[in-house]
């Protein structure tokens, strides 16, 4: 074994879109980084769709670009449309998503990733960890060489073991086109790992020129489109429209004539696939009686002819491929450019790792992305940005940044992986978030820009423009709150329009804003400084002023639970003599270790009482 001549801060395994935000967060930081790639031209790859964001996962690339991260920017740089969904909900559930040129994502995240400071890029697959007493000393490569780091984070995708089907036809594959990585799973069983494995799947790409568009609905983006990162002023690349296709009864009797063809029932795929995104054929079977699903045909880029069928992933025969595309209306004549298939992969249960990421089991090895058992980029990058940090942090010898579940959706993902463990891929949706009115989209700098500031990921030049943003928000919030709508001074025709003709005393900009039908599109018709401040900053003043009784419900509600969250429990916690527990509460506690009493209190089968009973033990300080 070769032994590299340079000591690394950290070592990044994996050039996903986890590895690519924790190798940036590292260096960025200042620590030397070396991020190792099975194949560096596949960098920040879409493997799946060629889209950014949707429901629940646009308020994640939002944290992320909050936190100094770079998916927000990147997506903005190459996306060809961008849609905010859910805008006639609240602005709790309402999502921004975008599709990317695909080709062009990679490449730019590349260039970034190369013109990085502190940052080192290699091509090799990692084949085992080098650990001594319990700690993690660095990596060593298939073709020999051992590179020596303070730090490792794994963000393998889907990599480990993967192995492809199409069909009754497996081969093996980190996805279609890439070699997998045979070798660390046994490395991490090695260290006491529980592994198991997932399964995950991608439509076919098809042929754009052999789809008859003109009986398909078109669907165009938003105008203007609205950018992902709050460091991007507006978007300036051509933007294309998706669209709509359905299947049919045809579409559905060909996959159920097939389905012993399938390895999915046909028990060649152990690996358990993700419930929300499942294939076309167990949408046919679960579904038996809907009469069509609908896919979003989205181009793959500006200058490919390529077009990704969003929601039609499948492992069928590549043969029943073509007759299933075919029967769509408008691609009768269809040609398959790449086919559909599914792949399974080792993951290791994320109840091994702590809410830092650092797994429990190894010191200064973390964990980010699909080995945790997530599915989707979004929630790969906001480990791989979390990871990155707290592996700086470490090696720094400063304390680990834990969000919590008010405080970001970042929170919420990994409190949910290291306090429930995951036997499925898990995706992230609004409903799993508690404070979600506070955890929205457009406040995600509000709420974590002075935590990436803090730890070195947000420059002076972004950091001073949202200290501005932030006083200006508290400056208007203190306005409209002394300035009045003077019944004397107004025209009649507007107190009419509102119901205000009878009002006798004055009334307060922020009494109107809190009233439904009135937004800062009126107020701007009777105040001319509301038309001054920019859009930001009034969408900002609005939500806090229309939902201020729901929001301080929410804030006490974390008040409360505060208590609960902080209550740390010490890792030597000793369960087994701990009286009072029934043996189900201890089994649970043993297995999945949690860090705080908040932890605890959310693990299925633990109950109030029990909560209680180590409430007292921890203060009558029981650890050993």
């Amino acid at each position: 074994m070769v032994i590299y001549d340079k000591q690394y801060d950290i070592i990044v395994v994996g050039a996903g879109h986890a590895g690519c935000e924790a190798a940036l967060a590292g260096a960025r930081m200042g620590c030397a980084t070396l991020l190792l790639s099975i194949n560096l031209d596949a960098i920040a790859l879409m493997s799946c769709n060629p889209a950014i964001g949707g429901l629940a996962k646009g308020h994640l690339v939002r944290e992320i670009d909050a936190l100094g991260g770079e998916m927000g920017k990147n997506i903005d740089e190459t996306g060809i449309q961008f849609r905010t969904l859910n805008t006639r909900k609240g602005p709790a559930v309402r999502a921004s998503r975008a599709q990317a040129d695909k080709q062009l994502y990679r490449l730019r995240m590349k260039r970034v990733l190369e013109n990085q400071e502190n940052l080192s890029m290699k091509q090799g697959e990692v084949t085992a960890l080098y650990v001594e007493e319990g700690v993690v000393l660095g990596v060593d490569t298939r073709v020999g060489v051992r590179f020596m780091g303070k730090t490792v984070i794994l963000t393998t995708g889907t990599f480990l073991r993967g192995l492809i089907h199409v069909g009754l036809t497996s081969y093996a594959g980190g996805r279609a086109g890439d070699l997998p990585a045979d070798s660390l799973s046994a490395s991490l069983i090695a260290q006491g790992f529980d592994v198991g494995r997932l399964k995950t799947g991608t439509p076919a790409r098809l042929d754009g020129r052999t789809i008859d568009f003109s009986k398909l609905e078109i669907q165009h983006g938003d105008d203007p489109p609205v950018p992902f990162s709050f460091s991007t002023g507006k978007i300036v690349r051509q933007q294309l429209p998706c669209h709509i296709a359905y299947t049919n009864q045809r579409t559905h009797d060909i996959i159920r004539a097939n389905l012993d063809r399938s390895p999915l029932y046909g028990g060649l795929i152990e690996g358990v696939g993700p419930r929300y995104c499942p294939s076309i054929e167990d949408k046919v079977v679960r579904f038996p009686d809907k009469e069509r699903h609908q896919t979003f045909l989205e181009p793959e880029g500006l200058d490919t002819v390529e077009i990704y069928p969003s929601g039609l992933s499948t492992s069928l025969p590549i043969d029943v491929q073509y007759a299933m595309y075919r029967s769509i209306e408008g691609l009768e004549s269809v040609e398959v450019m790449r086919p559909a298939y599914a792949i399974e992969y080792d993951y290791v249960d994320p109840i091994q790792i702590r809410s830092s990421l650092e797994t429990k089991l190894v010191r200064n090895l973390f964990h980010a992305g699909q080995i945790n058992g997530t599915s989707g980029y979004e929630e790969a990058a906001a480990q791989g940005i979390l990871a990155g940090i707290n592996a700086a942090l470490r090696t720094k010898g400063r304390d680990p940044l834990i969000l919590g579940r008010g405080e970001a959706y970042i929170g919420v993902l990994i409190d949910d992986l290291v306090t429930l463990g995951t036997r499925e891929p898990y995706r992230m949706f609004t409903s799993r978030a508690e404070f979600r009115l506070l955890l929205r989209e457009d406040n995600a700098d509000l709420r974590l820009r002075e935590k990436g500031y803090e730890v070195g990921l947000v420059g002076e030049e972004e950091y001073a423009r949202f200290r501005e943003k932030r006083n200006m928000i508290a400056e208007e919030m203190n306005r409209i709150r002394g300035k009045r709508l003077i019944p004397s001074e107004t025209e009649r025709s507007f107190l009419e329009e509102f119901g205000l003709a009878d009002l006798h005393n004055g009334i307060s900009y922020e009494q109107l804003l809190r009233r439904n039908e009135f937004t800062y599109h009126e107020l701007m018709r009777i105040d001319g400084q509301s038309a001054c401040l920019p859009a930001e900053v009034r969408e900002q003043v609005e939500i806090q002023v229309k939902y201020q009784g729901y929001i301080k419900r929410q804030l006490d509600q974390i008040e409360r639970s505060s208590k609960l969250e902080n209550s740390r429990i010490p890792e030597d916690f000793d369960y087994v003599t701990l009286a009072g527990l029934s043996s189900e509460v201890r089994e649970k506690l043993l297995r999945f270790r949690p860090g705080t009493l908040g932890q605890a209190s959310r693990i299925q089968g633990v109950t109030p009482a029990a909560v209680s009973i180590l409430a007292i033990a921890i203060r009558a300080g029981r650890a050993r």
